[in-house]
């Protein structure tokens, strides 16, 4: 537009210049100026009207060339699918199975603590069991020692005993 209007008023001047004003500075009246004016208002209706034609050509191109981008970009599209269906077919499944997998890990390792927590309770409970079944087995050894040792006591006195009802029977 600024372009256009350069133009117009580089046109107009040698106009002016050529006709408008005599050699003696004086307006000059008549069809003279009359021609010169609609010659120069048709040759800028003329430059519009061209100027319009360009731009709706532009335009035009710049609407075909926008419609040919999208449905390349489209075709790209079904193309990027197809490649990425084309890379792993079973991806959908792959990609299940690995949630699943990461779904049963997670449920894993609480149940790994937990099992290893119990398996030390259980094997402090059997050291702990352990432990008592051997004290029990040397309380009952030392049962049996006194026991044993009780029984020759008292034999040995049930002996002391006989022998003084027997000395005492031989005295009578």
């Amino acid at each position: 537009m600024a372009l256009d209007r350069q133009q117009q008023s580089q046109m107009m001047m040698p106009m002016k210049n050529s006709g408008l004003i005599g050699y003696n500075r004086s307006p000059m009246i008549g069809d003279d100026e009359e021609e010169l004016s609609k010659s120069a208002l048709l040759a800028f209706r003329v430059k519009e009207e061209e100027i319009k034609k360009k731009k709706m050509e532009v335009r035009e191109k710049v609407h075909a060339q926008l419609g040919r981008v999208e449905e390349e970009t489209k075709k790209l599209a079904e193309i990027r699918e197809e490649l990425e269906g084309l890379e792993d077919p079973r991806r959908k499944e792959v990609t299940s199975v690995r949630k699943k997998i990461d779904l049963v890990n997670k449920e894993l390792k609480p149940l790994g603590l937990s099992c290893h927590k119990k398996e030390k309770e259980y094997r402090e409970a059997l050291e702990a069991f352990n432990e008592k079944t051997k004290e029990k087995a040397q309380l009952v050894a030392r049962l049996m020692e006194l026991v044993t040792e009780s029984e020759r006591v008292r034999m040995k006195k049930l002996e002391e005993l006989s022998n003084n009802i027997e000395s005492l029977g031989q005295l009578r």
